[in-house]
């Protein structure tokens, strides 16, 4: 069988180069041929400490050697340490585990929907934020304001009114007896890695209180000290009603999480589960994850790291003239100006760098939490090189 028959047995869900990875550690991946990759996407802001650090492989290891799954009808040791962990670190009180952030965003619309159902008279619409993302279940993907799927699976799950980010005045237009929530990224990765404005936080946090709704925040992709914080709605010092968890949790393995405040958590048994849910393998992951994070000066390094990543990268687009720099913490976007970000995304792979175009003219950087300034230097060269080359020359 040859490499292409291999490929042609998988569905062709995306766009994928002719590799086979096959082995990497820390800021390194490895393909078939030997040939090494410094890795600045990191499994899209999964890989919390690289490729096979240490900390995930001696977790799964001793906690196969004692227990896997042993079902979610029973309490385990992992979940519960897990949940007690965040409750304690967070300004939530309820924690429910599962395996992808899609799925927890799916278990925070359930919740909010059952709340309304509950608390408001029937509540059950949400509103979300145009070209936000939220995930890819039929109702993550209603939910979610990326113009690429409007007419995609039709008919999608309504209740799900979308608004401009950041135009509070647009959320209260829409706002009515019939609202359980409203819905947010922090900062939207998916679109670009445009932040909410801490204003605009604040002002929704108001407004949902006076209207009597719920706050949502997905913060699959900012929380886990993503951008320098241990979860983003700290720095704006806006507390969410509900917040959904996943990638760095579980720094490369299948893990994500609901959490939500006392008052709102109003699963009754058989509402909400999940064969694999909370799972001690997984979770015995998440808490070592999470116990490296609240380590003294750990994420004092992300904001220092995170600050160098811009500021290097500031550099590099005034060298080329390119546009602005914008995100938090290591979740950082470079404007091109240009549409060619996929074709520098290519050749920089040729270079021996990996990098994401969420936009056609927008770079993406994620490199793991402890991406080192050296490794910083060593991709802002690789990538000087490939803006020099003639093809990018404007």
């Amino acid at each position: 069988m040859t490499e292409q028959d291999q490929f042609d047995s998988l569905m062709a869900i995306a766009k994928r180069p002719p590799i086979i990875m096959t082995h990497g550690k820390g800021a390194r991946l490895v393909d078939q041929h030997g040939k090494e990759y410094l890795d600045f996407i990191q499994g899209w802001a999964v890989n919390t400490f690289g490729h096979s650090p240490e900390i995930v492989v001696d977790a799964l290891t001793r906690q196969a050697n004692s227990l896997i799954n042993p079902s979610p009808a029973f309490y385990n040791g992992p979940a519960l340490d897990l949940a007690t962990k965040l409750s304690k670190n967070s300004c939530f009180d309820r924690v429910f585990f599962t395996n992808s952030g899609a799925e927890a965003n799916e278990g925070a619309i359930k919740l909010a929907r059952k709340w309304g159902c509950k608390y408001r008279g029937g509540a059950y619409e949400i509103v979300t934020m145009e070209n936000s993302f939220h995930g890819r279940t039929l109702a993550t993907m209603s939910a979610s304001g990326k113009p690429q799927w409007k007419e995609l699976f039709e008919p999608k799950v309504p209740g799900f009114l979308k608004v401009p980010l950041n135009d509070i005045d647009a959320v209260d237009a829409v706002v009515t007896e019939k609202t359980a929530a409203v819905m947010l990224e922090p900062i939207f990765g998916e679109a670009g890695v445009i932040p909410a404005s801490e204003c605009f936080l604040k002002e929704l946090r108001k407004l949902t209180r006076e209207r009597g709704v719920l706050l949502i925040l997905d913060e699959v992709q900012t929380g886990m000290g993503r951008t320098g914080k241990l979860f983003a709605y700290e720095q704006s010092g806006v507390e969410p009603d509900i917040m959904t968890l996943g990638k760095g949790i579980g720094a490369g393995v299948p893990l994500a999480a609901v959490l939500a405040k006392e008052e709102v958590s109003c699963f009754d048994p058989g509402d909400q589960g999940g064969t694999y849910n909370g799972n001690p393998l997984m979770a015995a992951v998440g808490c070592a994850v999470l116990d490296a994070l609240i380590e003294p000066q750990f994420l004092e390094r992300v904001r220092e790291h995170g600050d160098y990543l811009a500021l290097r990268l500031e550099e590099l687009a005034r060298r080329h003239g390119l546009g602005t720099v914008q995100g938090r913490g290591l979740l950082l976007a470079l404007d091109l100006k240009y549409e060619i970000a996929e074709a520098v995304v290519e050749r920089a792979r040729d270079w021996g760098l990996l990098l994401n175009a969420p936009r056609p003219t927008l770079l993406r950087f994620m490199p793991a939490l402890n991406v080192s300034k050296k490794d910083i230097d060593e991709m802002i060269g690789i990538l000087d090189g490939v803006l020099s080359v003639e093809t990018f020359s404007r």
